[in-house]
């Protein structure tokens, strides 16, 4: 294999590299938006759940009437 051959060889691989690295970063970012989206929804969601844990029928152990 000759000098230039090689060079042609490590100049493919290169860009292949290069395009695989933009591929994972573009992905890392979606996920990272995504996670995002998610932390927001958990966040809310406890809200929701200790707003509502204060305004509900009684506690969650107490017996019901009929016994």
């Amino acid at each position: 294999m000759s000098q230039e051959e090689r060079f042609v060889t490590i100049e493919i691989k290169l860009a292949h590299q290069e395009d695989l690295v933009d591929e994972l970063n573009k992905l890392v970012y979606q996920q990272s938006r995504r996670i995002d989206q998610l932390e927001a929804m958990v966040s809310k969601l406890a809200e929701h759940v200790r707003n509502n844990a204060h305004s509900g029928p009684g506690t969650l152990n107490e017996k019901p009437p009929h016994y």
